[in-house]
């Protein structure tokens, strides 16, 4: 409480009580994969698919990570972090070895090679400086692929300073720099320089990888646990697991151990959903076999979709077939955008799918659908659609997939949007300060369709006064605010009735 000792007049900013609650963001990825180059250890944010070529290359063939975030972005989404997965140095005996820099050009006691990948006709040429009174030891660095220029580098040949070549170079994703040993550095000469071509790296590990690995670990950043310590994602997929499978690496025992692990990953965090991808090569029957018996899986926070898509492939110029996660993840961002998270991310055009892996017919669906397999069908004259909206929970209350996301963004939105009651008095203001603000945030949500009920009183309750407050809670520093919602469920099954009905029974009345 101020204290007033001048008379005068005086101002002061005051809370209002009322604290808005926000609603959090509900299309960001997660992509767990192979690529030709970028970092093993920390989840990178990528936002377009510019940034994802710039930090792990582009399309590789035998790969599917690359294909699944262009599909995702192509379909509506807008950020997802890549985790790159098969280190080298986690190959088991017997693996390939990692494939060697090119030899080395020296120049004036340093010397530079091209990265792995980096491909031909790749060179550096040494310019001044702009400017006036440059020192002696400061010179400018062009990186060309071609006659290009690809990156520039303002650099120093002392070791003090900060712009040093070798320290500056780490940045490059076209070239690397080290001293020569025995060799006094000095300034370049004005001239370009040739370097040998560098072999690429091959963007899937040669040898078998360890489950272990996909799981990865949250100290070191890696796998889904390097995913641990990011809020906003929403979404995890994993579609070189199957590239893995494929060539091997991976048997059936341990395809089922990493989507075990992923979908424990999404149920530890509670607010994110596993979007899974069957093994390729499943008719419908065997389909419905792999997933009652062999996959086995009851999760919430899972989503599985059936069959694999056919996109064409700029690395072998011709369509190919992909697992269909990252388009699906693609598509539930554009749903959450258009109409919102309450809507079910079905009856959607897959974009960039020119055609499927096996076309199913409604007889088929018939023996997915109720098992919680998401079909991606053609329809003539519709293109390519999600014809399903399930996750894989036994549990009816949790059979929507829409529902679940829902239930996942209001937790978030008012888990972030209410820690401002921490430490409060905990007395009768602050719980009607909690009722009226997630009253508003809930009022607002049914008013855009996301609850059901003709008023907001039938779709939604906050109960947070003495009666659940009782002063044992209360001893307890507990704060104890129950809050009941009625989602929206997506007409899955419409029904149209219709019948003759004849009006001679008008006629005789008259």
């Amino acid at each position: 409480m101020p204290s007033y000792l001048t008379p005068g007049v005086y101002v002061e900013e005051v809370q209002s009580g009322a604290r808005p609650i926000e609603g959090v963001g509900t299309a960001v990825a997660a992509f767990v994969g192979f690529a030709e180059t970028g970092p093993f250890h920390e989840p990178t944010l990528v936002t377009n698919w510019d940034q994802y070529v710039q930090r792990f290359g582009g399309f590789t063939e035998g790969t599917y990570l690359a294909h699944s975030v262009y599909g995702f972005f192509a379909n509506g989404g807008g950020s997802a972090y890549v985790v790159r997965v098969g280190d080298p140095a986690r190959r088991t005996p017997g693996a390939a070895p990692a494939v060697t820099a090119a030899p080395p050009v020296e120049i004036a006691g340093f010397l530079f090679s091209a990265l792995p990948g980096a491909g031909g006709e790749v060179s550096v040429e040494v310019v001044d400086v702009e400017g006036e009174n440059v020192p002696d030891d400061r010179f400018r660095l062009l990186v060309r692929r071609g006659a290009e220029v690809v990156e520039t580098y303002d650099v120093s040949t002392r070791k003090s300073t900060k712009g040093y070549v070798v320290t500056q170079l780490r940045e490059s994703k076209l070239v690397a720099v080290a001293e020569q040993p025995g060799t006094a550095p000095s300034r370049p000469e004005r001239r370009g320089h040739a370097l040998a071509a560098a072999p690429a790296p091959a963007a899937a590990p040669a040898g078998r990888l360890d489950p272990a690995e996909y799981v990865g670990d949250a100290a070191a950043r890696t796998g889904f646990g390097g995913l641990e310590a990011i809020d906003e994602i929403t979404m995890v997929a994993v579609p070189d697991l199957m590239s893995a499978y494929q060539r091997g690496d991976l048997d059936d025992e341990g395809l089922r151990t990493v989507q075990l692990a992923v979908m424990s990953h999404c149920e530890q965090m509670g607010d994110r959903i596993a979007v899974l991808d069957p093994p390729p090569g499943l008719n419908a029957q065997r389909m419905r076999t792999w997933r009652n018996d062999e996959a086995g899986f009851d999760s919430r926070y899972a989503a599985l979709y059936y069959p694999w898509i056919k996109v064409f492939d700029p690395a072998s110029g011709r369509n190919v077939l992909v697992p269909p996660s990252g388009h699906v993840a693609g598509v539930w961002a554009r749903s959450d955008a258009e109409r919102g998270v309450h809507k079910a991310p079905a009856n959607e055009v897959i974009r960039g799918a020119v055609d499927l892996e096996l076309r199913l017919s409604k007889g088929e669906q018939d023996l997915l659908n109720p098992i919680g397999v998401n079909c991606v069908r053609a329809f003539p004259g519709r293109g390519i659609r999600i014809w399903g909206a399930r996750t894989l929970s036994s549990d009816p209350a949790w059979r929507y997939l829409n529902v679940r996301r829902l239930f996942n963004y209001l937790e978030e939105s008012i888990l972030l949007g209410t820690q401002w009651v921490v430490f409060e008095p905990n007395d009768d203001r602050l719980w009607s300060s909690i009722r009226r603000n997630i009253t508003a945030f809930l009022t607002e949500e049914w008013r855009r369709g996301a609850l059901f009920g003709q008023t907001a009183a039938e779709a939604f309750y906050v109960k947070c006064d003495r009666d659940n407050n009782p002063p044992e809670s209360i001893d307890l520093g507990q704060v104890i605010c129950e809050i009941g919602v009625s989602p929206v469920k997506p007409a899955e099954f419409v029904v149209f009735r219709l019948s003759q009905f004849s009006d001679s029974t008008s006629l005789v009345n008259e």
